[in-house]
């Protein structure tokens, strides 16, 4: 591959130079058949490494003149401009250098209307949500072609403006409906061209749900793809970096959509033969499958596919990367609530043959983490010659999260509580999700600040950061006894109080109501800041030096487990003075 990500999994400078980037994520959809409340729910974790961690708030404005394109950066800061809002205003940094501009007549006639002011969302590596309750979830895959972007179209290479990141910003801005999105992104990656990795993005709404696959072909006329089909409701869905959609399916738009350059270009690359082989294939067709070493991918969508419904007795072990073991979606044994896909999240593979926890891996005290070398190679390395030296299981919540979030939208609320984005900021076993609601008018400060190579202690993602590192000390205890409790209790009570806030709204003004779940979301992330600095404050008293040191209580000699002492040198140690 030609361009800087090649490096991303190898060293920190590589997260300080990657530009148009690769993300290693788990993003997942519940419909509203399938959840406890009748909510759809579209979530996403961001396995950035050490990205750009912030959450954006960027506000509604005059849609005037040109929307600007940037090819934004996996490093700190993502964009830096002063046409989204002031977070992304970044002082000390010079401004993003934009890859191109684009008339918003050309935008609204792509559309099919005028957007004469968008609306405001909520921004981090990729759109997430907005003030309309248009919802996104993204994650990465390798794909065939993944070409740099070309914001000029000349004699044989066409023009290439789009990545998925700023596809999904443009439709947070001016779309109301996953429908619309899904028209809207297709008809910009079909005009404009699309470049880099494959990716997938999660789009869903109140009502409905899709999901949208993208990627490049290396032909002048014919120069990018895209696919869409939508999850039935009453089921559950799951990417994790390789692409889902299968069989492309023809004359059902109710349901499935697709590029006008699919078939032609497919054809033309002889990427498909239509006599030989009949309906396309989009995974096998377009893609070397899993986005890095054999069950990187699959065992997640498998591991999430059990734990969702474990009486489908799906199996985690396949014949190749393009199995068909695995159902585009599948109906849960029960039904979903928010904290049940937090829960989905947190795991390592807990109770199954591959838990992260158990071994000699995870040390002493059976920390899951198990961190990238040089020898792993690059993630998103599309080359079948890749040569590997061994892998790891790769966890739903892994060492490199940025951040996790679940949006919610919930039916039966009123207006100005409908929309909710539940908030993880670092990883999601030792995050707190914390809820902010779509119509608010400003983010708290410490979510939408925080670079990651200095540390900040007003930064929300330091808070967080700084205590997940802490609890490998002894992972097990710290996180059992100490993080999950306080996890529960501040969630539980959020959940409550977005409930509370339901009535608190429903005969208020627009203005009073935009106030008051402005002023709850702020009240509650601070109340969980607070707390999350506390707690990790105790917790480094508390297990100072491989002690368990509780106040008030005399210091206890932890040492290690007979399992793994057994599986060191302990023994060999000098317990005589004979010779031995």
């Amino acid at each position: 591959m030609k361009s800087l990500r090649t490096f991303l999994c190898i060293t920190l400078l590589a997260v300080a130079l990657f530009s148009s980037q690769a993300i290693a994520c788990t993003t997942m959809i519940v419909t509203p058949g399938a959840t406890t409340d009748g909510s759809m729910l579209v979530a996403h974790s961001d396995d950035d490494e050490l990205g750009d961690q912030r959450l954006v708030y960027v506000p509604a404005k005059k849609q005037e003149g040109a929307r600007t394109i940037y090819s934004d950066f996996l490093n700190y800061p993502r964009i830096v401009t002063d046409d989204r809002g002031p977070a992304y205003n970044t002082p000390g940094h010079e401004p993003t250098s934009a890859l191109a501009e684009i008339p918003y007549k050309e935008i609204w006639k792509l559309l099919g209307r005028e957007q004469l002011t968008s609306f405001s969302y909520f921004d981090g590596n990729y759109g997430i949500m907005n003030e309309k309750n248009l919802m996104m979830g993204e994650c990465t895959n390798g794909a065939n072609f993944e070409p740099d972007p070309n914001p000029k179209r000349s004699s044989g290479k066409p023009q290439r403006l789009f990545y998925s990141s700023e596809l999904s910003r443009i439709a947070l801005e001016n779309c109301t409906t996953a429908r619309e999105a899904v028209k809207l992104m297709g008809a910009l990656i079909d005009k404009y061209g699309y470049f880099s990795t494959g990716e997938t993005l999660l789009v869903g709404d109140e009502k409905e749900a899709w999901v949208f696959e993208m990627c490049a072909l290396p032909d002048s006329t014919y120069h990018s793809a895209w696919v869409a089909k939508r999850v039935p409701d009453g089921e559950y869905f799951v990417a994790a970096n390789t692409f889902r959609i299968r069989d492309v399916i023809k004359n059902d738009p109710d349901n499935f959509q697709y590029s006008k350059h699919l078939l032609p270009g497919l054809k033309k690359l002889k990427w498909w033969d239509e006599k030989k082989q009949g309906t396309v294939d989009w995974l096998r067709a377009i893609s070397p499958g899993e986005y890095n070493h054999p069950y990187y991918s699959l065992r997640r969508i498998w591991r999430n596919m059990d734990r969702v419904n474990p009486d489908l007795g799906l199996s985690p072990w396949v014949n190749n990367t393009y199995t068909r073991d695995y159902p585009f979606s599948i109906p849960p044994s029960k039904k979903l609530s928010p904290l049940d896909v937090f829960a989905l999240y947190r795991d390592h593979y807990e109770g199954t043959e591959f838990d992260l926890t158990k071994g000699v891996a995870a040390g002493p005290y059976g920390d899951p983490h198990r961190f990238v070398g040089p020898y792993d190679g690059n993630q998103n390395n599309v080359d079948t010659e890749k040569k590997f030296y061994g892998a790891w299981e790769r966890a739903i919540s892994v060492f490199y999260q940025g951040y996790t979030f679940v949006c919610q939208t919930r039916p039966n609320a009123p207006e100005y509580t409908k929309g909710v984005l539940w908030f993880g900021p670092d990883v999601s076993a030792t995050t707190c999700f914390t809820p902010f609601f779509s119509k608010m008018a400003q983010l708290p400060k410490p979510y939408q600040s925080g670079d990651p190579q200095k540390f900040d202690p007003s930064s929300a993602w330091w808070h967080f950061d700084l205590l997940a590192n802490w609890s490998r000390l002894n992972f097990q205890r710290m996180t059992t006894v100490d993080i999950q409790p306080v996890q529960r209790e501040l969630e539980l009570k959020a959940l409550k109080g977005v409930h509370a806030m339901d009535m608190v709204v429903a005969k208020q003004t627009p203005e009073q109501a935009r106030q008051l779940v402005t002023e709850f979301s702020y009240n509650n992330a601070g109340k969980v800041l607070d707390r999350w600095r506390d707690l990790t404050f105790e917790l480094i008293a508390k297990y100072s030096d491989g002690y368990i040191n509780a106040p008030g209580q005399p210091v206890k000699v932890l040492g290690y487990p007979a399992p793994w002492l057994n599986e060191t040198q302990y023994h060999n140690g000098p317990t005589t003075y004979e010779m031995k």
